[in-house]
């Protein structure tokens, strides 16, 4: 009888391993971790065949299939990361809910798995202006609203302006709330991105790059917008930037998009690309969720102060709020001649952000050996999956090549890539722009290599590996 081997920490939900397999052997746990996904269980293993397609499918390398004779797969080459320091307890206002969407096996573009991943983090309220490659969202949302119970609201605005502003507005009535566009549409919301900031107005922002800059190539892929989202508004601030690579992690990183806007009051990007967006995949939904349901003040609670991150007022429950993108004080009221209140508030913006990382960060390494690397590569989003690929193409040749993929690509999580590259000879940034996330990779490895594509078309496993086959010689 084959052995199948399932590293339970190490699966995400994603559930392709339980798609593909012929003779349905693993299935969905019932059982679930406290952070809400259910693992995978090989539930009837003597009619397993060795086929071994769970075990080259799965993304996070969780999973290995020995038949007689075999030899360690390629899951043992994964490595732990470090241990850190103990999490702290959570606080108070998580909470595990039905799915929406009944539980089972679907086929889904990845930019409807975002739309059905948002509905199952709460959202309640969507606004938005059709942009491709994001515009499946948008339908996909129509549609589900209509058929929920509820009240749940859509609006198509006249513009990304609008549609970010209305988002707001939307969260200071109490809405969990999310619009979606592209690069385009990311120039126009940056104002009000700022503003939302400066407000701690919790909302998800979806941005679906493509080719770029201006209107560029509406229907190619890109990853043009990695600098831009971190950056685009002005002032010191700092904002939470997620980076899924599958379907099942457009489902599974929109509810934390969600999680983490609420918990943080800060808006939270959702970075995907059209590579991943029009993809489609197999993805099973789990029967429940857990989420992060915004905790309203006391009373005389100042809703802009008195701990890093204040409770939030909801507009008609009673509160006098006063709510202002100026400089403004524990309780609204603006401030800007005041340096102290500036200082304050400026800080506290940021630090809530970075004195929490360790709720924050999330990234993952695949065939990282523990005795050392020739190459690291470094990649987030679609050009990661190709990376992963190069790496297992490198090891075909006698290479022990990794991969490092940040899945919060801000605040980016330096440690844990400083952790793996101090076991490789050399770091490879793969990406679809001329370096954008090469200059952050540099800050901790200062002779990083990068190796960029800006002509509309997803790179491919060979063109990584070609390219590194250049530095290894």
């Amino acid at each position: 009888m084959p052995e199948i081997v399932i590293n339970r920490e190490w699966c995400k939900g994603c559930y392709i391993c339980v798609s593909v397999c012929p003779r349905h052997v693993l299935e969905v746990d019932q059982e679930s971790f406290d952070h809400g996904i259910h693992p995978v269980v090989a539930a009837r293993p003597d009619d397993c065949t060795v086929c071994r397609q769970c075990e080259l499918l799965c993304p996070d390398l969780a999973i290995s299939v020995l038949g007689e004779g075999a030899e360690t797969p390629a899951a043992e080459a994964r490595v732990e990361p470090a241990p850190g320091p103990a999490p702290r307890p959570l606080p108070a206002g998580w909470t595990t809910v039905a799915s929406p969407l009944p539980a089972g096996r679907y086929f889904l573009q990845g930019d409807e798995a975002c739309a059905e991943g948002a509905i199952a983090a709460g959202c309640n309220f969507y606004a938005g202006y059709p942009i491709t490659p994001a515009s499946e969202i948008m339908e996909r949302i129509c549609a589900r609203f209509a058929e929920l119970p509820g009240k749940r609201v859509f609006a198509q605005m006249e513009d990304e302006i609008a549609s970010i502003a209305s988002c707001i507005g939307a969260a200071w009535a109490g809405a969990k709330a999310m619009t979606a566009t592209s690069g385009p549409g990311i120039s126009l919301m940056v104002e009000n991105l700022g503003y939302a900031i400066i407000t701690e107005t919790p909302l998800v922002i979806v941005d679906v790059q493509r080719a770029g800059p201006s209107t560029g190539q509406a229907t190619r892929p890109g990853q043009g917008d990695y600098m831009q989202v971190r950056w685009g508004a002005h002032g010191d601030y700092e904002i939470i930037v997620l980076s899924p690579w599958s379907v099942g992690e457009m489902y599974t990183e929109t509810i934390r998009a969600f999680n983490l806007a609420e918990r943080f009051r800060v808006p939270v990007v959702l970075l995907t690309d059209e590579g991943v967006g029009h993809l489609r995949e197999n993805l099973t939904i789990p029967p429940d969720v857990r989420i992060f349901n915004r905790i309203g003040p006391s009373d005389r609670e100042p809703p802009f102060g008195g701990r890093p991150v204040p409770p939030m007022p909801v507009f008609g429950e009673g509160h006098r709020l006063l709510v202002t993108g100026s400089t403004h004080d524990e309780w609204g009221y603006r401030r800007t001649s005041s340096a102290k209140v500036q200082a304050e508030l400026t800080a506290r913006l940021c630090t809530k952000i970075t004195d929490s990382l360790d709720e924050i960060l999330a990234s993952e390494t695949y065939l990282c050996d523990d005795d050392g690397l020739d190459l690291l590569l470094v990649s987030f989003g679609f050009t990661a999956r190709s990376a992963l690929g190069a790496a297992r193409m490198a090891r075909e040749a006698g290479y022990r090549v990794g991969l490092f993929r940040p899945r919060t690509v801000w605040p980016f999580p330096a440690e844990a890539l400083r952790a793996v590259a101090a076991k490789s000879a050399c770091v490879l940034v793969a990406e679809m722009n001329r370096g954008q996330m090469l200059r952050e990779v540099q800050r901790v490895v200062p002779d990083a290599r990068g190796y960029g594509k800006t002509d509309g078309e997803v790179i491919a496993p060979g063109e990584i590996w070609a390219a590194a086959k250049e530095w290894l010689r």
